[in-house]
């Protein structure tokens, strides 16, 4: 974590960006008392569209059958 006053902030901007860029926070404070933090941006994740598959994808009537083959082969017969 970086600590820095108002007037360093001001003079050093870009500097601090940079550290932010870099995943460390930055916190500005004035007289001693931290007044914001500086920290690197995250856009929000982009909202989820139920249903886009819809109509897309077909499973199998037997999908949930499993052959004896195959059951066989897990057990070591």
């Amino acid at each position: 974590m970086k600590l820095a006053n108002i007037h360093e902030a001001e003079n050093n901007l870009s500097q601090l960006i940079e550290y932010a860029l870099q995943g460390e926070e930055v916190i500005i404070s004035q007289a001693g008392k931290p007044l914001v933090k500086l920290v690197r941006y995250s856009p929000a994740a982009t909202p989820r569209n139920p249903g886009f598959w819809a109509g897309k994808v077909k499973m199998a009537d037997d999908f949930d059958v499993t052959p004896n083959e195959i059951i066989n082969a897990f057990l070591g017969e």
